[in-house]
């Protein structure tokens, strides 16, 4: 039995428009995310097969793959949840996300500094990688983490809680080469009610998070 599946979308293809498109959202999910949850459960039957036969000859290269696929599975899951044809704006204490508005404010001096680094973060990813918002359990705080691929570049223990695909592969189809108009539309469907929830829960399991008094 395969270890990760692919998850169901939480809206139709069309949700997203006219920021994103249906082909890219259909083509997005069910093929680029599918290859990595693929990949994932495949690299895990190799592991396993070296094990039993004791051959490590190609441990460094499945030892990546594995990182590289569940990562992008890992991402890519959040990001379905982190958008909503219904998103956008800020996060407000009237629309009940008070608690992460005052996170974003307490780390980045304001939503507009936030705004800015996560949006230069994203669009300036060379080659093909994520701009992250994560909470980071040892100083409490958030942080934007400029992911290379999947897996490159984060700190260990951040918890991932918003986060913009800056593949070509989320835009390509829609934006041609014009990244930093696909990540400055995307705060258009930005679900901050999901970012709070999410806020919330990195925060309750920080202390079991990392082996630190």
């Amino acid at each position: 039995m395969a270890t990760y599946t692919l998850p169901e979308l939480p809206y139709d293809y069309a949700a997203l428009e006219p920021v994103i498109n249906p082909q890219i959202i259909e083509l997005h999910h069910d093929k680029h995310h599918a290859a990595y949850v693929k990949g994932a459960n495949d690299t895990l039957e190799q592991l396993e097969e070296a094990r039993a036969k004791e051959a490590w000859g190609a441990i460094n290269g499945l030892q990546k793959n594995l990182a590289f696929h569940l990562s992008g599975h890992i991402l890519h899951s959040i990001y379905w949840h982190n958008m909503s044809g219904d998103g956008g704006g800020e996060p407000l204490a009237a629309d009940g996300v008070g608690d992460l508005a005052d996170a974003i404010t307490e780390s980045f001096g304001s939503f507009v500094g936030f705004k800015s680094q996560l949006t230069k973060a994203s669009a300036t990813t060379q080659g093909s990688g994520w701009g992250v918002l994560a909470y980071e359990p040892l100083s409490g705080k958030l942080i934007v983490e400029q992911v290379y691929d999947h897996q490159g570049n984060v700190g260990q223990g951040s918890v991932p809680i918003l986060v913009f695909d800056a593949w070509e592969h989320a835009f390509y189809l829609q934006y041609k080469n014009q990244k930093v108009d696909f990540i400055e539309a995307m705060w258009r469907v930005v679900n901050w009610q999901d970012v709070a929830k999410r806020y919330a829960a990195a925060k309750e399991r920080a202390d079991v998070l990392l082996l630190a008094p």
